[in-house]
């Protein structure tokens, strides 16, 4: 299809085959040529996972993540834009059990399949830089990652609840678990206590937090308050609660220590340690155990939600007020968490909804210690939040929050029942997993020297073969079955020793995979600091927004310890972040169980990839969700065929002197570009697509019935329109570029140089009103003054004949847009 005579209709496919052996051999993506002397941009993909064969929210994943890189290298940035494959976790596994084979089969089986529809789909990829995080390769960095934390006491081990999966057998995050129920196989979620190894990221809160005015204006404001909310800093006292019949207080932390004295019962959290003591040996101890079992069920999130029914259980014990003398009831209950603070809280149900809708619940006292000017919650069943005066409050009766908490904290700590404190949300990191695919622990338990790292030059310590193994969840990790694995010799003592039979949680791999592409072939080391300085921080990330907290949040804590430890000059990975929406259907996601599964590989076969791509990026901006039933690939086919079309067309030679075509359409053609490329770096790329649109439009009309194919301005829009194109449908933009009498690639052409002066516009649309009421629309030149253009809205016939002699008691001109004639 190299001229107008061959292949008259466009065919996709023909066009697909014939171009894609050319660009695996010209390699235009190739990133890192020592010779190039391109400015560096780094464009990042969140990378995937290889559950099987690329599906439609990969189509629009990587067709946006296309338009940027693309765009960056025809403005003339040598670009790396690499891809790898998240390939370790529990699917892989599963699928293993129920094939009765190794995962690895099922696994890089389906790295093969995804590989080969990324290069059918033209994505702009470096395939030189591939990994993937099951290749020993790679985890070994895991594991030399994991000791480097284990040295600066950053990774750690305790005993602690978690979420527990009866089926899958294994620890589960709290966003794993929806409505009690593992996302995964939809089992109801328990507690269990095991001993699990942490990575102490609180240590960082403080930096995470503070940090994220780095990303302001370019993460999305929504991804930085779901982070800012994970942490969750607080800042208040620790409060110090006798209870009788205990020898130790309990300290309990609150964010409003200026409302102790509306504190009218105890809460501890009914699956802690203290709920536990404190019933033990009451009469309550029967019903706080049913009550305990009855809610291992729920997650955290759950139990946090505001509409969830409160409930609990009186212990039959009480707590001391320190600021009042007052006797507080002590109950369990789901809505306090173990883990925040000591894992009790004082109740002031009359100032915390939360607290009040258990104080109603429970037909306990509520008093009002703040006064907001609010109805009293005693009425409403609504709790007053403000910060009003303090009253019933005794020597804080008066002052405002802020003087009540100085002078409260003070007397505390004076008295030494409390002092000032700050808390956080966020817990440490739980990465241990009892599951076999996953980097194995590099640890190894010697009753004589406890905790011993494996030495870096046994890195990696790869898997043991799965064959023989029995992956059935069991409880414990499969690896503590492989005994001639587990069992070893202490690094240091020689003795006997047992190897940690606990994989890492798949988070630690994604963690740190960015740094890891520019040093994708070094054996020495996880990165060079070298390839660090070229090309780090990633300058665009692009990623769905269910990655906006633990993936974003762990990248960032690795990227600061790792500048700590000496081995990166920033701290921050991703400059700047884009998340797309979902690909659904008929408004829903898309399932076989719904009926209403789109499969990408039918789309790609019916309409072609450049269809697919255009579809997806002119649906809507990117963060929208796109609706495949609202999208029209045909229309895209049609949209590309007239477009391709153009380039049969042009009848003037390469090189020909542009400056000396048709004016209007030359305008036209620059102020698309303009447009263009502004949309783009805006990430508004519909808005760029349109702009394409408008200017094949115009150059069709400039053929047909304007100055003709042979005008110079003809071949200038038509190569425009094609280098635009490249951004989206690359097959159809390199068919046009070697039509046009190009050599490939067209991705490597270079946007064309806007000529400022040609977007100047001749005439602009002004409108005429008369007593606000829109009446006429005029052309006036954008020089037009105030006087002028008001002189051209009276003399309009069409003003004439509506004022009908009457004479204008106000003519406000705003040129060159606007004329309100008042009457």
């Amino acid at each position: 299809m190299s001229t107008s005579q061959e292949h008259q209709a466009y065919d996709f496919a023909y066009v697909q085959e014939k171009w894609l052996p050319i660009w695996d051999k010209i390699e235009p993506f190739k990133s890192g040529r020592p010779d190039d002397k391109r400015p560096k941009k780094y464009v990042l993909d969140m990378f995937p996972y290889p559950s099987g064969d690329l599906h439609m929210g990969h189509a629009e994943a990587y067709a946006l993540g296309d338009v940027i890189a693309r765009y960056w290298i025809q403005k003339g940035f040598n670009v790396m834009h690499p891809i790898g494959w998240d390939a370790f976790g529990l699917p892989a596994e599963n699928a293993a059990i129920k094939r009765n084979e190794d995962p690895r089969i099922w696994t890089y089986e389906n790295i093969a399949t995804q590989k080969a529809s990324m290069r059918r789909y033209a994505c702009s990829f470096d395939w030189d830089r591939v990994f993937n995080t099951c290749d020993p390769e790679y985890y070994k960095w895991n594991q030399w990652l994991f000791i480097e934390l284990h040295k600066r006491g950053l990774a750690y081990r305790k005993d602690s609840a978690v979420n527990w999966c009866p089926s899958c057998q294994t620890v589960l995050a709290n966003e794993q678990v929806v409505a009690g129920l593992c996302e995964r196989c939809d089992t109801a979620v328990t507690k269990k206590k095991l001993n699990q190894w942490y990575f102490k990221i609180t240590d960082y809160a403080d930096r995470l937090l503070d940090d994220m005015k780095e990303l302001e204006g370019k993460w999305p404001d929504k991804v930085l308050t779901m982070q800012r909310n994970w942490i969750g800093r607080s800042q208040g006292a620790n409060v110090k609660f006798i209870i009788e019949g205990r020898a130790t207080p309990v300290t309990i932390y609150t964010t409003r220590p200026d409302t102790l004295y509306g504190a009218t019962f105890m809460v501890v959290a009914v699956d802690s340690e203290l709920a536990a003591e404190l019933a033990a040996g009451t009469a309550a101890e029967d019903k706080f155990k049913q009550y305990r079992d009855s809610v291992k069920a729920a997650s955290d999130i759950d139990r946090l939600a505001t509409d969830r029914p409160k409930s609990g259980v009186f212990l039959e014990r009480y707590a001391i007020n320190p600021v009042n003398g007052e006797k507080l009831q002590i109950w369990a209950s789901d809505y306090v968490l173990a883990d925040y603070g000591t894992g009790a809280i004082m109740a002031v149900p009359a100032h915390d909804q939360r607290d009040l809708d258990f104080a109603r619940a429970m037909k306990l006292p509520v008093r009002v210690v703040v006064k907001t000017g609010d109805e009293d919650p005693n009425e409403t069943g609504v709790a007053t939040t403000g910060d009003g005066k303090l009253i019933n409050s005794g020597a804080l009766d008066g002052l405002n929050k802020t003087d009540a908490i100085a002078a409260i904290n003070k007397q505390l700590e004076a008295d030494g029942l409390g002092k000032s404190a700050r808390n956080y949300r966020l817990r440490d990191w739980l990465v241990s997993r009892q599951r076999y695919w996953g980097t194995p622990i590099p640890i190894v338990h010697c009753d004589k020297c406890g905790e011993v790292a494996v030495p870096a030059d046994q890195l990696p310590l790869q898997l043991p073969d799965a064959k023989g193994l029995d992956l059935k969840p069991k409880g414990q990790s499969p690896l503590a079955a492989a005994t001639e694995w587990v069992n070893t010799k202490c690094p240091t003592c020689g003795g006997a020793a047992l190897r940690d039979t606990d994989t890492m949680d798949t988070f630690v791999d994604s963690s740190w995979y960015f740094l890891r592409y520019p040093s994708s072939t070094n054996h020495d080391e996880p990165f060079s600091r070298a390839d660090i300085d070229t090309w780090l921080p990633v300058d665009q990330y692009v990623g769905g927004v269910t990655h906006a907290i633990l993936h974003l949040l762990y990248s960032r804590f690795f990227t600061k310890v790792l500048h700590d430890i000496g081995m990166l000059g920033f701290t921050e990975p991703f400059t700047r972040l884009l998340n797309q929406g979902m690909v659904v259907m008929d408004g829903s996601a898309m399932s076989k169980s719904r009926g209403n599964l789109v499969r990408l590989s039918d789309e790609l076969e019916n309409h072609g990839v450049d269809a697919i791509r255009l579809s997806m990026v002119f649906s809507g901006p990117p963060e929208d969700d796109v609706d495949w039933s609202d999208v029209s690939p045909s229309g895209s086919v049609k949209f590309l065929s007239r477009a391709w079309r153009l380039s049969g067309d042009v009848t003037s030679m390469p090189g020909v002197d542009f400056a000396t075509g048709d004016i209007s359409l030359r305008k036209a053609t620059h102020k698309a570009l303009h447009d263009a490329a502004f949309a783009v770096e805006s990430f508004r790329f519909n808005v760029a697509i349109a702009r394409v649109m408008e200017l094949v439009n115009a150059t069709r009309k400039a053929i047909d019935s304007g100055p003709g194919a042979a005008d110079p301005a003809v071949r200038e829009a038509t190569e425009a329109i094609a280098i635009m194109l490249s951004l989206v449908a690359p097959f159809t933009a390199e068919e046009m570029w070697e039509r046009l009498g190009h050599k490939p690639a067209i991705a490597t052409a270079g946007w064309p140089v806007v000529d400022e002066k040609l977007l100047v516009a001749d005439a602009v649309e002004a409108v005429i009103q008369i007593n606000g009421k829109i009446t006429e629309r005029i052309e006036v030149a954008p020089t037009v003054t105030d006087s002028e253009i008001e002189a051209q809205a009276l003399a309009h016939p069409t003003i004439i004949a509506a004022l009908n002699g009457a004479a204008p008691k106000k003519v406000i001109a705003r040129a060159p847009k606007l004329v309100n004639i008042v009457l």
